[in-house]
């Protein structure tokens, strides 16, 4: 098939046209697509039928078809809280971020030099967070408040003092919230971590204990002041991890304060709507003395080149990239679009906003109280911030108020069969008090008038005087500057300015798929239908999104040739490790839960390692042979050395050097052979959409990035997507969760806080699959194969292609070698990728799966246009080297080494290099027509990891230090 309906949507996912594909085929010399793709996708491994799809929707159908869906949730007034409120987005935040491309489809900020607006984003995140916690580091965020709660127990376990390496309990407050405690299960079960769930106090400080952890205020609403507690624990040698409530602390005094080791939770209601579960943007800070342990990213301030202030990712040397199965964490873990928003919450009201808003909802909480006391209703929380519990000592009076509660459309808390918990929010407002009070008031048949509660609500403080907030936070200008709407949209503007997205050109990052994130796919995220949905409501007031994540499973089962999905992991990196649990569970299962072995191919992904270890696994390397495939021998000796203990391989396919290889259905019996499961890393799923799947390769789990094949956005390093889809066997493993019974029967406990992780973002990749159907989901892969051996073929000549399949064609990605121009010009592949920001690209993927290389995908949504134009740019480059190559520029002063170059470089008098400021910042013709100018000069990781400054100093502070 190589003609599509070019009326329906597939023609606006795809960029190359028709008579584009016929060009395209001439050059790469094949005859047509179909001939491509047979060369280049194995016969063996070649599906045999259709995908069983719906028919495409156009997009107007695709968004009519939404609101149908989204008429079947119930959107009632939430205040069932436990760590999910409703929040009010500033307009200016949601249509200028949210909203905005600009900054939704920004990559991960590894080319720091056009990265710096997202970078101060996350930098006034860390800062917030190190204000509100009073600890002096955080790092750029988290997925939620359960895994960085299970972040913090690692951190602290792999850390221990000698005197505390036999100790393995971590003492767990019975008052933590339930779903936090559901993630801690999972986690802690690999590393032999106990959890001892029971009362938090001064008895259960026992010598096996390692680390505690508390809710602050607690689950119940109730605030604890844990001052003496801690003191002992730390006596004992015992860290303290706080799990807190970030709006609160504007009133409560912060955790660091009463000795806090870690503190932790999300930042969710600082503008983010709770998405009925997801995304939102967890928060870690801690000590100075965890900074090289602290897991996910930290964002510095160094000096570029220039020697001006600039921002960069710091400390990289803690990730698995580098440390592979000897890390302890994972750096996938980012919800950095959300963090982003987040701060911008915190800059747009800034301290005395943020104030207000934490002292309205104290103030409507404590009136509520008042309500309560009128009609002589039992009130049990002696202190609180937002939460009341209520203690109507009657089931039926319980289950009265909820059958009336819920015929208002309210939804509480229903803590057991007496009691009600009811959570203020900043969206409660004086006539939502009322209501909640007249619900009472009629179930109770008592009168009350409510201008007399709140004229007579005493002023009694519900925060003790010893915990109250005496420190200052967000002091800095950046927080107390931009409080009108004209300087908001103004700031937003300046800082997205200084990146380059998708708006400005392609990022063609090869495993990283940056493709298109249509508008149409992306309008529902915002409808308040699929927004304002609590994780924990009643199952029939969301089937609006069963209706969606049932159709959404049933696609992606047709897609991979599974039986079942979860949508539970919120990131790739946490599909990778739920994949490898549920393999865990599965062999225990078999009474061999002895297995624990993983074979990883060395050009795997290094997330791979990562989370093989933090699964509870030895990680055997499997070597390739030098065409870049697994090596099957190797495979076999170490499948058949270790068959008594073999768990898993995890591999990626095509290949993570962008080969489809012939053997890989060879390679998935051998692992069977010896009683080892196959798992597929679904990193390059988008070279196999319609053409092949992992279940027709062989394999028994995968984890699909909807972030990356279903069209997610990027967001400049999460939200992410990770669901796992399993064979038939795998099925009764399928993570559950405290709340709703989502998984397998005999599923493993929780991976994400949320039922079904970061669900409001799912019905992204549901468009996107509903929008291009069959035909288009595998005309898509057929051209995202088509785009990049076009590259290839105009690229080959000036640059040596590291690995082919063998009729010589790459799959949706390919490495060009640029190892051997140290030695010819002593250019580094770090020259060719800052010199490319000269001509308005981002980099490829730098120095991975193989050093000194560059692995480019440009996905299918690119036009002919912007493949030439990237074609023209990476040809220049190479002849600017050859330039240096031949004696005719200098080594030393050039425009690689010295890119990228500033507006302020190019227009300052002080011009000293050999070339001219034409060469440096406008080298080829069509830069002129749309130059992007990076912000600053070439970073200085080393200085900045030399001197880690990671939070807003003042810049005297900041030149001090």
């Amino acid at each position: 098939m190589e003609k599509i309906n070019y009326d329906s949507f597939v023609n606006r996912h795809v960029g190359v046209s028709e008579n584009d594909v016929k060009k395209m085929c001439k050059e790469i010399g094949v005859n047509s697509l179909d001939e491509l793709i047979d060369k280049t996708v194995p016969e063996q491994i070649r599906l045999k039928e259709k995908l069983k799809i719906d028919s495409p929707l156009t997009e107007a159908e695709l968004l009519s078809n939404l609101e149908s869906i989204a008429s079947q949730n119930k959107v009632f007034k939430s205040y069932i809280g436990l760590g999910y409120y409703p929040t009010i987005i500033p307009g200016v935040i949601k249509r200028n971020i949210l909203e905005n491309p600009g900054w939704y489809t920004q990559y991960t900020p590894y080319q720091a030099e056009i990265s710096q607006g997202r970078l101060e984003a996350l930098l006034n995140f860390q800062t917030m967070i190190i204000d509100f916690t009073g600890l002096p580091i955080a790092n750029a965020s988290l997925l939620d408040e359960g895994t960085a709660a299970a972040e913090a127990m690692l951190m602290l376990y792999s850390t221990r003092k000698s005197n505390k390496k036999n100790s393995n309990v971590l003492l767990v407050s019975n008052k933590l919230f339930l779903q936090t405690i559901d993630v801690l299960k999972t986690r802690s079960e690999p590393f032999g971590i106990q959890l001892r769930i029971t009362d938090v106090n001064e008895n259960n400080l026992t010598d096996d204990v390692f680390a505690l952890i508390v809710q602050y205020p607690d689950c119940n609403g109730e605030i604890e002041n844990y001052t003496k507690l801690f003191e002992l624990a730390s006596q004992k040698g015992i860290t303290k991890i706080v799990a807190a409530d970030l709006m609160s602390l504007a009133l409560l005094k912060a955790p660091a304060e009463f000795g806090a080791d870690v503190v932790v939770g999300s930042t969710q209601r600082f503008g983010v709507p709770m998405g009925y579960g997801g995304p939102h943007a967890a928060y870690f800070a801690t000590k100075e003395d965890y900074k090289r342990h602290i897991p996910g990213r930290i964002i510095g301030i160094s000096i570029d080149a220039n020697g001006n202030r600039a921002l960069r990712m710091a400390l990289q040397t803690r990730e698995q990239h580098i440390k592979r199965e000897h890390a302890t964490s994972n750096i996938c873990t980012a919800q950095v679009l959300l963090a982003i928003m987040a701060s911008m919450y915190a800059v747009y009201h800034g301290k005395n906003g943020i104030k207000n808003i934490a002292e309205r909802i104290n103030n409507l909480t404590k009136l509520l109280e008042n309500g309560f006391k009128s009609l002589n209703i039992n009130q049990l929380n002696k202190h609180y911030f937002d939460t009341l519990q209520i203690d109507v000592n009657s089931t039926d009076l319980l289950n009265r108020i909820k059958k009336e509660a819920e015929k208002n459309e309210i939804n509480f808390r229903y803590f057991d069969e007496t009691k009600i918990g009811i959570s203020i929010s900043e969206a409660t407002t004086l006539t939502d008090i009322k209501d909640i009070l007249d619900i009472f008031s009629k179930v109770f048949e008592k009168k009350f008038e409510f201008n007399n509660v709140v004229k007579n609500t005493n002023q009694k403080e519900s925060i003790p005087v010893s915990l109250k907030r005496t420190t200052e936070f967000l002091t800095h200008p950046v927080f107390n500057t931009y409080h009108s709407e004209t300087a908001m949209l103004r700031y937003i503007k300046s800082l997205e300015k200084k990146d380059l997205s998708l708006t400005s050109s392609m990022i063609p990052l090869g495993s990283c798929t940056m493709k298109l994130n249509a508008s149409s796919e992306m309008f529902g995220i915002s409808w308040k239908a699929f927004s304002e949905l609590h994780p924990f409501v009643p199952s029939e007031q969301a089937k609006g999104y069963e209706i969606l994540i049932n159709e959404l499973e049933k696609d992606l089962c047709a897609i991979t040739g599974f039986e079942a999905v979860s949508f539970q992991p919120n990131s790739g990196a946490q599909g990778e490790y739920s994949g490898l649990m549920v393999i865990r569970a599965f062999h225990k299962n078999n009474g061999q839960g002895h297995r624990n072995v993983v074979l990883i191919p060395s050009s795997a992904h290094g997330t791979n390692p990562a989370s093989a270890v933090m699964a509870g696994n030895k990680v055997v390397v499997v070597k390739c042979d030098e065409n870049g495939n697994i090596d099957v021998n190797d495979l076999k000796i170490k499948a058949e050395q270790y068959k008594d203990n073999l768990s898993a391989l995890m591999v990626t396919y095509p290949s993570t050097h962008g080969v489809f290889e012939e053997s890989i259905k060879e390679i998935c019996d051998i692992v069977h052979q010896f009683g080892g499961q196959v798992y597929m890393d679904g990193a390059n799923m988008n070279a196999q959409v319609g053409l092949t799947s992992p279940a027709e390769i062989g394999a028994d789990v995968c984890h699909l990035n909807l972030h990356k094949t279903f069209a997610i956005p990027h967001g400049g390093g999460g939200p992410g997507v990770g669901p796992i889809a399993v064979a038939k066997h795998l099925k009764p493993f399928l993570p559950n969760h405290v709340f709703l019974n989502v998984g397998g029967e005999k599923g493993i406990t929780a991976v994400s806080s949320a039922p079904f992780g970061s669900a409001s973002i799912l019905l992204i990749s549901y468009a996107y699959i509903k929008m291009l159907g069959e035909e288009g989901l595998t005309y898509a892969t057929k051209c995202a194969i088509l785009n990049t051996n076009y590259l290839k073929s105009k690229l080959e000549k000036y640059y040596p292609v590291l690995y082919t399949g063998k009729n010589g064609f790459c799959a949706h990605e390919m490495i060009l070698d640029c190892r051997h121009f140290k030695y010819s010009a002593n250019v580094e592949v770090e020259d060719i990728a800052k010199r490319l920001m000269d001509y308005g690209f981002h980099a490829p993927t730098v120095s991975f799966p193989v050093p000194g290389t560059l692995m480019i995908e440009p996905t299918e949504s690119e036009p002919l246009s912007e493949l030439d134009r990237f074609v023209e740019a990476m040809i220049s480059i190479r002849k600017e080297i050859e330039e240096i190559e031949n004696g005719n520029t200098s080594k030393e002063d050039n425009v690689l080494k010295n890119s990228p170059h500033t507006e302020l470089k190019i227009a300052s008098d002080d011009w000293k290099h050999s070339y001219t400021r034409i060469k440096a910042a406008f080298p080829v013709n069509c830069v002129k027509e749309n130059k992007f100018w990076p912000s600053v000069a070439r970073v200085n990781n080393a200085y900045g990891d030399r001197n880690l400054v990671c939070s807003c100093l003042p810049i005297s502070e900041y030149e001090e230090k």
